[in-house]
């Protein structure tokens, strides 16, 4: 048996790159969020992060930590929602790639099934289709760079853009219930962005609510296999979690 359990949080980052990693969190908003590891890589002085996911954070916590302490030098997804986000961005002191939220999903679905990239009709004809949003600004104010234009090909008559699928370094996924050998169940729509998130990483870090014995488990109860799982932890705090999940 590979026991994936870790005695502490450090144990469980101790493979991720303290400068320049490309990390996926899962989550929405703070829903399935692994805040606890997130708020770690912050202690852990982790720089010059790449981070895919969903949004930016809430407040001060989690993602929106590592925002605010201006340490995401990148930021991949849909929602960079965080009013501090708009200041570094605007700035240039970060770099966005702007991802509809299903584009998003599907690049990173793609990675995980060995999927090198897709055509989508979604984003053709738009200015990141186009090649005309800006992806960085330089500390004037101006636009530094622009987001590349997506190559095009039509199908029955119907014009589709290619999207390349998201290959992150380290995913940090938050799960409800796991056993030791690291197969996980997520509660409702907490699973969101995690599975994905997971499947797509070469190294995969769960926080984990629940730790119950193996066989626990009923095999056709489990939402992500332990196969795509490195290392697990078991939650720091419920931070994060709605009243009727404690």
């Amino acid at each position: 048996m590979i026991d994936k359990l870790r005695a502490s949080v450090a144990d469980a980052l101790a493979d991720v790159p303290r400068r320049g990693a490309v990390i996926a969190v899962g989550g929405f908003g703070d829903c399935g969020a692994p805040l606890g590891l997130v708020e770690a890589l912050c202690d852990l002085d982790a720089r010059d992060v790449h981070v895919i996911s969903n949004n930016c954070g809430i407040g001060e916590r989690g993602l929106a930590r590592l925002l605010i302490e201006e340490r995401i030098a990148r930021f991949t997804g849909s929602f960079p929602a965080h009013p501090r986000f708009g200041e570094q961005y605007r700035s240039g002191r970060i770099h966005l790639e702007l991802v509809p939220q299903g584009t998003l999903a599907e690049r990173l679905r793609a990675a995980g099934a060995g999927l090198p990239a897709f055509y989508t009709p979604a984003g053709v004809g738009t200015d990141l289709g186009e090649g005309s949003f800006p992806a960085a600004y330089g500390p004037d104010g101006e636009v530094a760079e622009y987001c590349a234009r997506k190559e095009t090909r039509e199908f029955d008559g119907r014009t589709y853009v290619l999207e390349h699928a998201l290959r992150p370094d380290v995913a940090l996924v938050r799960a409800h219930r796991a056993d030791r050998m690291g197969n996980l169940v997520f509660r409702l729509t907490a699973r969101n962005f995690n599975p994905l998130c997971a499947m797509a990483a070469r190294i995969t870090i769960a926080e984990v609510e629940n730790v119950v014995p193996i066989g626990a488990l009923p095999p056709d109860q489990v939402h992500l296999p332990g196969i795509f799982v490195d290392h697990m932890v078991e939650a720091l705090s419920e931070i994060g979690l709605p009243e009727a999940a404690k």
